[in-house]
């Protein structure tokens, strides 16, 4: 089975699967393609709010710096992917807890 992140020397690049407007806030599960993490924040896709709230949902969610994670692709679609700077020995474990 693929995963939604792909390793690079300095973290992972992580494919998301953003959900913005939510009722309940959460981070993990796979989208049902299997090809992105599930992201969903309460705040709207306006002024890249959602987008700032998902990665702040993401850095909290794997231990790291907000500063860490930066949006790569997909700054007005739902399909988005976020680099996460990091060791990825340490951030692979968190990932694959996410989506189990």
């Amino acid at each position: 089975m693929a995963t939604p992140w792909r390793c690079r020397a300095d973290g992972v690049d992580l494919a998301v699967k953003a959900q913005p407007r939510a009722k309940r806030p959460m981070v993990g599960g796979l989208s049902p393609d299997g090809g992105a993490i599930r992201v969903a924040v309460a705040e709207v896709a306006e002024d890249g709010r959602a987008n700032r709230a998902i990665g702040q949902a993401l850095a909290k969610a794997l231990g790291v710096a907000p500063s860490a994670v930066d949006l790569l692709q997909g700054g007005g679609s739902r399909q988005k992917v976020f680099r996460i700077a990091g060791d990825p020995a340490d951030l692979i474990p968190k990932l694959e807890k996410l989506i189990a």
